[in-house]
């Protein structure tokens, strides 16, 4: 199990405190400075329905400074994907996989349905 993090986000602490309480073995990636791949990012996707969206950190400053909440109803979802497996920054956090699912964001109740 991969575990995509930013080492200053609180969520994404809580995240892994929450995974060591379970002593649950998961690999921590820093997202800044290793975004997930193109086909981790394609793999999520198809988990979220095809929700580009639901990928992106839309409350962080990249994706402001952008203007991506104008830009991406428009892109591609190549685009989309090129641009988040490209800044770490972007992709919303914590981004966890497995070998056949996958969640991002930090729920309490939805880690505990899908990993307890």
């Amino acid at each position: 199990m991969k575990i995509y993090t930013y080492a200053k986000c609180d969520t994404c602490r809580k995240a892994v405190k929450w995974l060591q309480a379970r002593a649950i073995v998961f690999t921590e990636i820093p997202i800044r400075e290793q975004a997930p791949t193109e086909a981790e990012l394609r793999r999520m996707l198809a988990i979220y329905g095809g929700d580009l969206k639901r990928l992106f950190n839309t409350s962080g400053g990249d994706y402001r400074e952008l203007k991506l909440g104008e830009k991406l109803p428009a892109m591609s979802e190549a685009e989309a994907i090129d641009l988040l497996a490209g800044n770490g920054n972007l992709v919303k956090r914590p981004f966890l996989l497995t070998e056949t699912a996958g969640l991002v964001g930090f729920k309490e109740a939805e880690w505990e349905a899908f990993l307890g």
